[in-house]
C-alpha cells in the first residue's frame, strides 16, 4: 500500500471512529464517513466493500498486533514479553495509553461490537498461554469452561476498569485480574 492509500485509510478509520463515539453502528452511513473523511464513494469502496468489512478491518488495525503479532501491523510482537503477566499488563498499558482510540471504543455505545471482537482475541490468547493458569485451574473444571471463565474474568475487569475512568495504574489492574481467576 502507498503512501496516499494509507492516508486515505487512516481517514476513513478517524471518521468512522469518529461517528461510531457519537452514534450506534446500524445508523452510521457511508456517505456519513466518506464526508467527514473527505473521500468520494468510488474511494471508499475501492478499500471497503461495505461499512461491515469496514468495521472488521478497524478491528484487525486496533488488536490484531496484540492477537496475531506475526500478521498484525509494526506493533511489535507482545509475546516476546516475559511470563503471562506481561502479556496481559501490555493489553491494559495499550488501553491506558488509548493506541489508536481503543480505549474510547471500548467505552462507546458500540462497545459490543469491539468486545466481543476483543473477547475472540482474549481466547486465543488465553488458549496460546494457557499453561501459565494450570496452577490455578481446579480439577474439576473442563478446559473449555476454564479458558471461558479465564477470558471472561479479563473483560469484566476491562469493563470495571473503563466504569472507572481508567483511574487505577494498569499494573494494579493487572494484578486485580491475576487474583480474580
Amino acid at each position: 500500500m502507498d503512501r496516499r492509500q494509507r492516508k486515505t485509510r487512516e481517514a476513513i478509520f478517524k471518521a468512522f471512529i469518529f461517528l461510531l463515539s457519537k452514534k450506534n453502528f446500524n445508523n452510521i452511513t457511508v456517505g456519513e464517513i466518506i464526508e467527514i473523511a473527505d473521500v468520494g464513494r468510488a474511494t471508499f469502496y475501492a478499500h471497503f466493500e461495505t461499512k461491515d468489512f469496514l468495521l472488521k478491518d478497524l478491528c484487525g488495525e486496533l488488536f490484531d498486533h496484540i492477537f496475531s503479532p506475526e500478521t498484525g501491523n509494526s506493533n511489535g510482537n507482545i509475546f516476546h514479553c516475559e511470563g503471562q503477566d506481561s502479556v496481559f499488563l501490555h493489553l491494559f498499558k495499550h488501553i491506558k495509553k488509548n493506541d489508536n482510540n481503543i480505549g474510547k471504543l471500548l467505552a462507546s455505545k458500540n462497545n459490543e461490537l469491539f468486545l466481543e471482537y476483543f473477547q475472540r482475541g482474549i481466547k486465543g490468547l488465553v488458549i496460546k498461554n494457557l499453561a501459565d493458569f494450570q496452577h490455578k485451574k481446579p480439577e474439576l473444571l473442563p478446559e473449555n469452561f476454564w479458558i471461558n471463565h479465564i477470558s471472561a474474568s479479563f473483560i469484566n475487569t476491562l469493563k470495571w476498569w473503563i466504569e472507572q475512568e481508567l483511574q487505577q495504574p494498569p499494573e494494579l489492574i493487572t494484578e486485580y485480574f491475576l487474583q480474580s481467576i
